[in-house]
């Protein structure tokens, strides 16, 4: 049986001052953490969701991905600072010491805020809205465990964030 580890957030978050969307998720995947970066998990289906709302090419490397996010007015961090968690499980998590994100809302212009699942979502209204007085909408996760999304349901869902971000 799998034990539990307290984690804490390893990426900086991604934005600089022409944000205007702010995605969050709830915290780094292990595949995530082992690559280096936001959604490595080649089974999690952001990178494809976001190039194909854009019409862009599915980034492969770092700095294709912080491109796109940056073109797009998309900032990109996670709720979660630290907590303890087994594995990858959002399910697990507890003890929760949530995120600043005052270090991307005083450097941007935040004006829409997504979740990217509803573990995410719900740890932002009790951690975070209070702080930001700012509403999340919440969208389908784009991980494999989201199995009752396909692809074309979550561009459906996802493609809103286009409305607030068109690319640069």
């Amino acid at each position: 049986m799998s034990e539990y580890k307290r984690i804490t957030q390893s990426f900086e978050p991604i934005f600089d001052m022409n944000s205007k969307i702010l995605i969050l998720g709830s915290l780094p995947s292990v595949k995530s953490r082992e690559e280096g970066f936001y959604y490595g998990n080649p089974q999690n289906r952001f990178w494809l969701v976001l190039s194909s709302i854009y019409n862009l090419e599915v980034p492969r490397t770092i700095d294709e991905k912080i491109k796109i996010l940056i073109n797009s007015n998309i900032a990109l961090w996670d709720v979660i600072e630290s907590c303890d968690i087994i594995g990858s499980s959002d399910s697990s998590i507890k003890n929760v010491m949530p995120a600043d994100l005052d270090k991307i809302f005083s450097n941007t212009n935040i004006q829409s805020i997504y979740a990217n699942g509803k573990k995410a979502s719900k740890l932002y209204k009790k951690y975070c809205e209070k702080n930001t007085g700012k509403e999340i909408i919440e969208l389908p996760s784009t991980s494999p465990a989201n199995a009752t999304y396909t692809l074309d349901k979550l561009l459906e869902a996802w493609k809103v964030i286009k409305i607030c971000s068109p690319l640069r």
